[in-house]
């Protein structure tokens, strides 16, 4: 029976010990019970979790969180193909040679003899070879192929508009991007102004603004999931800092008016935009 200790005492590399923890951890004899009965389906609620994990340690610019998190992440990896390799289909190595090959194949300006230059030239011949990838495998012909409904909304909104860009449909400059998110906010205070509420109406054009608004991100080359994160990381730090000073008045935040309570936030605005926390 094969050991981990042995494993590592034998100088295999950080990935390498990885794997024969994993193969430990699944031994049908001696492994772990939870482990043993995971699937690739109740996977996926652990590595979502674990991939936000990792963006929330960049965007608070911890090393020693955004090394911990990237193990959990490359660890679910680990999980996934130790039991794709137990059911006969395909290894972490295989994976990893793939993924390998594709970003050669993608990149013939660095691996090959094709000349690319500027950051425009780079995407779209990045694009072009995926549109060949996806006729040669006979794939939908669709310009959104491949693109899961199922991924975060703002993600999925970019994808879908970058998908549309590429053959065409798209604004040529941000000022009517702009123009549009001003046309789509009308239309939702339209609908609140209505004699009657339709609420799914409300709700759809609320949909058209964020979509809207992930258009001027994209125009605009911003991550409109890294802004929005930044945003949430900022108001949370905000409120919390007014607690904190309503704390060391023996008050909370509940016992203030929304007028006191934006008198505080203006504030703690100022003082943190001036480095005094």
């Amino acid at each position: 029976m094969e050991t981990v200790k042995s494993e590592q005492q034998d100088n295999y590399s950080g990935v390498d010990a990885l794997l024969a923890v994993m193969r430990r951890l699944r031994d049908p004899e001696t492994g772990c019970p939870w482990d043993l009965k995971q699937s690739l389906s109740s996977l996926i609620p652990y590595t979502i979790e674990e991939a936000y994990e990792v963006a929330a340690a960049i965007t608070e610019g911890d090393d020693d969180a955004i090394k911990d998190e990237l193990g959990d992440l490359l660890f679910q990896v680990v999980f996934y193909t130790q039991l794709t390799q137990e059911q006969g289909k395909f290894s972490f190595d295989e994976v990893a040679q793939q993924t390998a090959d594709k970003l050669i194949r993608r990149h013939p300006h660095v691996f090959g003899e094709t000349q690319a230059q500027s950051d425009a030239e780079i995407k779209a011949q990045w694009e072009q070879i995926k549109q060949q990838e996806r006729a040669d495998q006979g794939a939908d012909a669709s310009v959104f192929a491949g693109i899961p409904d199922n991924l975060p909304s703002i993600l999925l909104a970019q994808k879908l508009q970058k998908r549309a860009a590429n053959v065409g449909f798209d604004w040529p400059s941000v000022t009517p991007v702009l123009d549009k998110i001003q046309e789509e906010i009308a239309e939702v205070e339209a609908e609140l102004n209505a004699a009657q509420l339709d609420q799914q109406a409300l709700a759809d054009e609320i949909g058209d603004v964020l979509f809207a608004v992930v258009n001027l991100a994209r125009h605009a080359q911003v991550n409109p999931e890294h802004a929005l994160r930044r945003t949430n990381l900022k108001f949370k730090q905000r409120f919390q800092a007014i607690e904190r000073r309503l704390a060391e008045q023996g008050r909370s935040a509940e016992q203030l008016s929304l007028a006191e309570l934006e008198d505080e936030w203006q504030q703690v605005k100022r003082r943190l935009q001036s480095d005094e926390f």
